[in-house]
């Protein structure tokens, strides 16, 4: 993070020992400063530290604390240091945005989000925080605010490079290629050797198939930072996509890497060490998904391992994994896999006539995707479309007579439609298969309800009004 000065400096050459300013608070922390201008962190945390010591309630040196330790990786500290600093002083946007940021390299998304809108409240230009939240945005699935948010970031006349770079980004999220495109090509006309824009256009290259142009920001990016193995990893996709297979092996081997089948033994080459494939696919979700994001890093292009980094998300954080699905779709949108993924998570977020839309999409080219017709049996039911979801839940059991929960979901859409005695044969069935452990709810319902559908039945009783 950016050392921020937020007092005025008047430093001279100093020792080792606090001297004579030990007990003055403002000169230790001028000195913490000057020491953390020189890259001397653990000198400058001494100085930090000890100011707030003589000074207990100073927020200025709590927030520059807070900056050293980030930068020292000692988070859960920093952390702390961030919120002494708010606590100190409430209407401070500074620490909010810090805080926000420490948040988000922590993947907690939603408390960083909370932060940085708390430093937007107090300051509305706050760069850090709008370049921020936009990013947190396009993660969770909301181009349209990221791309407000990164406009704002852009409207100071000090606007850093970054923001401009992250306008970028947001436009081309909204598939505004063109504009993207304006925007890294002017600030690289700037700033030739900015690496991060060279990346990002090297992406948008890429996805328009304009291979040789991508390779020249890649080579460019790798003269800049030779030892980075990111940008080899990136540029030996981009030769692979070229068909430039000899240049593809020499940059993956630069890189430390190699191109290895992914081990789901498909023809999908995947740039990376063995050891970050077998993490990926790891069942504990704590190893699996660090080695996807770094694999991505390293394939930026892989549909595949975004649908995979989506899955590992698909409970913890739907809207993130419905994201993540959506873009794995956009890029591969002949692979009904991830078509359905999206699907799926929609259902979970209960967008369920979007889901429907697709998976009838799906159904067209792939009858037999099974997985197809469970998630559009499931948002066909919760949309109260009972007629049409018996029809899936019966293609369901044709298919895996196994899945015994299928003849819950016929019985009480049956039930809702007022078809009673088909209702009360599909119960039945359910009750004959079903395990008293695996489907304890379902069977309690199903017994509560037996007995007045049985009279329902014998009275002749017509179709019910209300599901």
């Amino acid at each position: 993070m950016i050392v921020i000065a937020v007092l005025t400096l008047s430093v001279t050459a100093q020792t080792d020992d606090f001297g004579d300013a030990a007990a003055d608070p403002v000169k230790l922390f001028e000195r913490g400063q000057s020491a953390h201008a020189r890259g001397e962190l653990e000198k400058a945390l001494e100085f930090y530290e000890q100011a707030i010591k003589v000074r207990p309630e100073f927020p200025e040196a709590e927030f520059q604390r807070g900056n050293a330790l980030v930068s020292l990786s000692r988070l859960d500290e920093a952390d702390a240091a961030y919120r002494r600093a708010i606590t100190l002083k409430k209407n401070w946007a500074l620490p909010y945005s810090a805080l926000g940021a420490l948040l988000m390299r922590r993947d907690r998304d939603s408390d960083a989000a909370a932060a940085f809108q708390q430093a937007l409240s107090i300051d509305p230009h706050d760069n850090v925080a709008l370049r921020m939240l936009s990013e947190i945005r396009l993660r969770g699935g909301n181009p349209k605010e990221a791309l407000e948010l990164a406009r704002r970031a852009t409207q100071g006349e000090d606007a850093p490079a970054s923001a401009w770079i992250g306008l970028a980004v947001a436009e081309r999220a909204n598939n505004n290629t063109a504009a993207a495109r304006k925007l890294l090509d002017k600030l690289l006309t700037d700033e030739p050797n900015n690496w991060t824009a060279l990346l990002e256009r090297a992406d948008l290259l890429t996805d328009d198939k304009a291979y040789d142009l991508a390779i020249a920001d890649l080579q460019t990016a790798a003269k800049l930072r030779p030892s980075d193995k990111v940008v080899y990893a990136r540029l030996a996709f981009v030769y692979q996509q070229a068909g430039k297979t000899d240049e593809a092996a020499a940059a993956a081997k630069t890189a430390g890497l190699e191109l290895q089948t992914n081990t789901n033994g498909d023809k999908t080459k995947v740039i990376g060490t063995q050891e970050e494939i077998e993490a990926a696919n790891s069942d504990d979700v704590a190893t699996s998904r660090p080695a996807i994001q770094k694999l991505i890093e390293k394939n930026p292009h892989s549909a595949m391992l975004i649908a995979r980094l989506a899955a590992s998300y698909r409970v913890e954080d739907p809207t993130r994994a419905l994201e993540l699905f959506r873009k794995a779709a956009e890029m591969e949108p002949t692979v009904p896999d991830y078509a359905v993924g999206y699907a799926a998570a929609l259902v979970r977020g209960r967008r369920f006539t979007e889901a429907i839309g697709i998976l009838r999409q799906v159904l067209k080219i792939n009858p037999e995707n099974y997985s197809a017709h469970t998630n559009l049996g499931t948002a066909l039911y919760e949309a109260k479309r009972y007629a049409e979801a018996v029809s899936e839940f019966e293609w369901v059991l044709t298919s895996k007579p196994e899945v015994v929960v299928a003849h819950y979901f016929i019985a009480t859409s049956h039930d809702y439609l007022g078809e009673y005695p088909e209702a009360l044969a599909a119960y039945q069935k359910f009750l004959a298969s079903a395990d008293p452990k695996t489907n304890q709810l379902e069977i309690e319902k199903v017994k509560l309800r037996l007995p007045t559908l049985q009279r329902q039945i014998q009275l002749g009783q017509g179709v019910k009004k209300k599901p």
